[in-house]
């Protein structure tokens, strides 16, 4: 299980683009469930970024929205950004 921490602007990030849409927070969190079970289940299609987001991961929400984290060390995680692909990268 992976314990998972939200950053200040994920917080702010979420608060804006999610939160109060019910057809997307209800996705956000079921997609959450099934991160802290495996951050690498094929259904979340999580990826490791690349250039100046090298240190960065990323798995998707639906279609066009993303969650962008990192793993401080084995076990945690910290969502650090979401929204539309154009938005986060």
């Amino acid at each position: 299980m992976v314990k998972i921490t939200f950053s200040s602007s994920f917080k702010r990030a979420f608060k804006k683009k999610i939160k109060n849409r019910k057809d997307l927070e209800a996705k956000f969190w079921k997609a959450v469930k099934i991160f802290a079970e495996d951050p690498f289940d094929s259904n979340l299609k999580t990826h490791k970024l690349s250039g100046k987001l090298r240190d960065l991961w990323s798995f998707s929400i639906d279609y066009d929205l993303r969650v962008i984290f990192y793993f401080p060390e084995k076990n945690k995680s910290i969502f650090v950004s979401i929204g539309k692909h154009d938005e986060v990268y």
